[in-house]
């Protein structure tokens, strides 16, 4: 992989995790930030516990970041962070806390029907990663993916 990172976090809230632990380069699309994050849903569980635990190399770009303030202030996600007791800082600063930042891909090969998702198919490619999304344009294109290095999964 050929990354260069946006920028490190200043707190060194991304501390390196131990030696021995086997890390998953992962690329994570905006709903299932939200599972994770925000609705605290079951099936990502595992998700927020790997990021915890430091298993998962979640990598994203800012336009990703990005994406999720804009969603954040949804109508329809403003009275579900109210319910949780979450604002949208909160949960930019868990994006912030566990996303290591990298530059934009390289625009791959492959086109998503919903350019909305075509960073995330980007990334995906340029790593040859694991690409966790719910979308059904992102995982219609799961074999076309893998040809390309990347499984396109809803759960880890």
């Amino acid at each position: 992989m050929m990354f260069k990172a946006d920028a490190a976090p200043s707190d060194g809230a991304l501390a390196e995790p131990p030696s021995e632990a086997p890390r998953q380069t992962v690329v994570i699309d905006t709903n299932i930030i939200l599972d994770v994050f925000v609705f605290a849903d079951t099936a990502a569980r595992p998700v927020r516990q790997a990021l915890e635990a430091g298993t998962l190399d979640w990598i994203a770009t800012r336009p990703m970041r990005d994406e999720l303030a804009r969603v954040l202030g949804y109508p329809q996600i403003v009275p579900r962070l109210a319910f949780y007791q979450l604002s949208a800082g909160d949960v930019l600063a868990s994006f912030d806390r566990h996303a290591r930042l990298l530059d934009v891909a390289v625009k791959a090969r492959l086109n998503c029907s919903d350019p909305d998702d075509q960073k995330f198919i980007d990334l995906a490619v340029a790593g040859q990663t694991l690409l966790l999304s719910k979308d059904r344009h992102v995982l219609s294109m799961s074999k076309r993916l893998l040809a390309h290095g990347v499984r396109a999964r809803a759960a880890i």
